[in-house]
């Protein structure tokens, strides 16, 4: 399989590489996204990224504002401005060189995401755009900024999968609001973190099919009570 780097930046948390893959003379060109060498993404599997807004969006009746943690490739915030129920959508991403590579078309498909004016990218960690968002702030809170938390692309990143920031979510989603967090793995501590927080939690797993392989990717859904 031949492999052409597309772009590449380097920051204190290390190299982020967009890379071409070619298959073969019969297959797509697939583009992928790695992080320190660990792969986070690529364009010919993301079923599970528009499953991460879809659940979401199917529990709250009015997901007006949402928050998407992890830029990624796009797919997710693709999925999210679909629904024609959003009115506003706040992007979290912390490295800006793939920001850029969205907004310059070396990602071919960003210009047209980032073009909707629902869409709003925040260049900042995701822990702090929360922290400064005031009560109530979003209906619809989707976090994938790794492969979970038994696969950090960022060791920092592990706060992101416990009480103290669940809480936060909690705090920032309205009445009725839901959380849905991706991982590439089963994580029952993340579960049972949700659910001490949220006083409720779903496991949710999806199977997918990467490079010739079957696999499982699992979400996790935490909702705020209605009630408040």
């Amino acid at each position: 399989m031949e492999y052409v780097e597309v772009a590449r930046s380097e920051s204190e948390r290390g190299e982020l590489v967009l890379r071409q893959r070619h298959p073969g003379t019969d297959g797509p060109t697939v583009l992928e996204l790695r992080a320190n060498g660990i792969f986070v993404m690529d364009t010919a599997e993301h079923a599970s990224e528009y499953a991460l807004a879809d659940v979401a969006l199917g529990l709250v009746e009015q997901p007006r504002r949402v928050l998407v943690g992890g830029l990624g490739l796009g797919f997710t915030l693709d999925r999210v401005l679909g629904d024609r129920r959003v009115e506003h959508c706040d992007v979290v991403e912390i490295e800006p060189d793939l920001v850029d590579w969205m907004r310059d078309g070396t990602i071919p498909h960003g210009r047209r995401l980032l073009a909707d004016e629902r869409a709003r990218v925040v260049v900042a960690d995701v822990a702090t755009a929360l922290a400064e968002a005031g009560p109530a702030s979003y209906d619809v809170v989707l976090l994938d900024v790794d492969n979970g938390p038994g696969h950090l692309v960022h060791q920092a990143n592990e706060a992101l999968y416990r009480e103290p920031f669940l809480q936060a979510v909690l705090e920032r989603l309205t009445p009725g609001g839901a959380v849905v967090v991706w991982s590439a793995a089963r994580e029952p501590e993340l579960e049972t973190d949700l659910r001490t927080v949220f006083g409720a939690a779903e496991e949710r797993c999806h199977d997918v099919r990467l490079q010739d392989r079957d696999d499982r990717y699992w979400l996790y859904v935490g909702r705020r009570d209605p009630a408040g």
